[in-house]
């Protein structure tokens, strides 16, 4: 039996790896989608696109995926996808912005509504949470005692490379940039030689919520299950 168990326990723990990877390759080829219909297919002529073949690269995302995700951005692939965000509240009055890309909106509100209701949450009318939430880049450089970096040095850094605003925090610094100049201030960084452990542009909220301790399982199960839902491509909200 322990043998079994061993087994069902790697098992188990594969299949979570493979869900997980599963998952970001969704994420990845949702954001190629993105990126190649605002900008075109052609990565040069695309930072925005060439920024998210670098993650799917990184990912190692097969190639077949990569173009498959391309394919729909021009039509090659024949589905007619949109991107439509929805706005609402959580437990707690928390802000929620759910960005999906899909092929049947009646379908993605449907799901969207029902994992807000049945976690005390509401969804919510356009513009209803939007104006709490800014577009910015979010750049992460990873610190710990082996690499002892000096707050003041890396400030200077980050604001010399274009930088908004750099904040310290426990395990690193955080990086914040307007979504313009998010890729040349990441790039300048990196040059410097500091360790990017995270890079996105996303919706950092103007004000965070506090979630009380009794409503943090359930806010937890409404976010896990909007970030499960297939159309979902991102999910941001302003719960401390």
């Amino acid at each position: 039996m322990s043998g079994h168990s061993k087994w069902h326990n790697i098992q188990g723990r594969k299949n979570a790896q493979d869900a997980k990877r599963g998952k970001v390759f969704q994420k990845i080829s949702r954001d190629l989608y993105t990126a190649a219909k605002i900008g075109g297919a052609d990565p040069d002529g695309n930072p925005a696109l060439r920024l998210v073949m670098e993650k799917a690269k990184a990912a190692n995302m097969p190639k077949d995926n990569v173009q498959r995700a391309l394919d729909k951005a021009t039509g090659a692939g024949g589905a007619n996808y949109e991107e439509i965000t929805y706005e609402g509240y959580g437990p707690a009055g928390t802000a929620v912005l759910v960005e999906a890309l899909t092929d049947n909106r009646n379908r993605t509100a449907a799901s969207v509504r029902s994992a807000f209701t049945h976690h005390g949450g509401s969804l919510g009318t356009t513009g209803s949470v939007s104006f709490m939430f800014d577009r910015k880049g979010y750049i992460f450089i990873a610190n710990d005692e082996d690499l002892n970096l000096d707050e003041d040095t890396v400030f200077e850094a980050a604001i010399e490379a274009g930088a908004e605003d750099m904040k310290a925090t426990e395990d690193g610094f955080e990086v914040i940039t307007e979504p313009a100049d998010f890729e040349a201030v990441r790039d300048a960084l990196v040059e410097q030689g500091y360790e990017v452990s995270q890079d996105e542009v996303t919706m950092i909220p103007q004000n965070t919520v506090e979630v009380p301790d009794d409503k943090t399982a359930t806010f937890a199960a409404m976010i896990e299950e909007l970030e499960d839902n297939d159309d979902v491509s991102a999910v941001y909200h302003s719960a401390d």
